[in-house]
């Protein structure tokens, strides 16, 4: 075993955990879930079965990954963040077989409280704030808040908001890649 799990996590069988994953306190990964190398799983986390966690992955506490949520490498989940995996759930009507897929793609962050509605993908590097509300997809380096969630601005991939000048670019303050603004996307160019 490569991988650390705190006495009061719960592990069922048939999971794919690897090397210097940590599981903390009273976290449940469910059968048939995949996680990835490196990750760490806050308290109180539930990783429902089929889930796919890439490398790096940091899920803080009280958040529960539904069968259908995809996380692709170094995605950050904030603290009590919610993910659906049914559009219309009624306790009295079994959906199971219409779960939806939601993708978050690699180094995106989700904010503390947010929600994500099924099936909107996030985009990379995509920053969801705090307490968003997200019902549509998310682009890659978008910034978006609020509830519903909208697009503000773009972020670097180290997390800094970017000002793109008229010729559509822009530099990270701290890691001082390059970024171009053009038709509505954006791109890392060095």
């Amino acid at each position: 075993m490569g991988y650390f799990s705190h006495e009061t996590a719960v592990i069922d069988e048939r999971c794919a955990i690897g090397e210097g994953t940590k599981i903390w306190h009273f976290s449940h990964i469910m059968s048939d879930c995949t996680i990835g190398e490196g990750c760490n799983i806050g308290q109180n986390v539930v990783v429902s079965p089929g889930v796919k966690l890439g490398n790096n992955v940091k899920i803080q506490n009280n958040v529960s990954l539904y069968t259908g949520v995809e996380c692709e490498d170094d995605v950050f989940l904030g603290p009590s963040m919610v993910f659906t995996n049914v559009t219309n759930p009624r306790s009295g009507v079994n959906r199971r077989d219409q779960y939806s897929k939601t993708i978050v793609r690699k180094g995106a962050s989700i904010g503390a409280n947010a929600t994500i509605v099924c099936g909107h993908d996030i985009g990379e590097y995509a920053f969801i704030g705090a307490g968003a509300v997200v019902t549509k997809t998310v682009l890659p380096f978008a910034l978006v808040v609020g509830n519903p969630a909208r697009q503000i601005g773009w972020m670097s991939e180290f997390g800094h908001r970017l000002e793109f000048d008229e010729m559509g670019k822009a530099i990270c303050t701290e890691s001082h890649q390059e970024y171009s603004l053009e038709k509505g996307l954006v791109t890392r160019i060095k």
